[in-house]
């Protein structure tokens, strides 16, 4: 049997935290900014956490 990889994209986009949580990075802050207030585009720069329901998805994509 040949080993599992790990899928790269998810690599790129997810961080594991020191707590074992995973973080990410909001989407909507590419493109088409002008519409959007100062309010909305700052809160998009920062990160937060994989909501539990995805956990468990995004751990899998993850593991090699």
């Amino acid at each position: 049997m040949p080993k599992q990889k790990t899928k790269r994209a998810a690599v790129k986009r997810f961080t594991k935290t020191g707590s074992g949580k995973l973080k990410r990075f909001r989407a909507n802050h590419s493109h088409i900014l002008t519409k959007k207030t100062r309010k909305r585009k700052n809160r998009l720069k920062k990160a937060t956490l994989v909501s539990s329901a995805d956990f468990p998805r995004v751990s899998r994509l993850l593991q090699a």
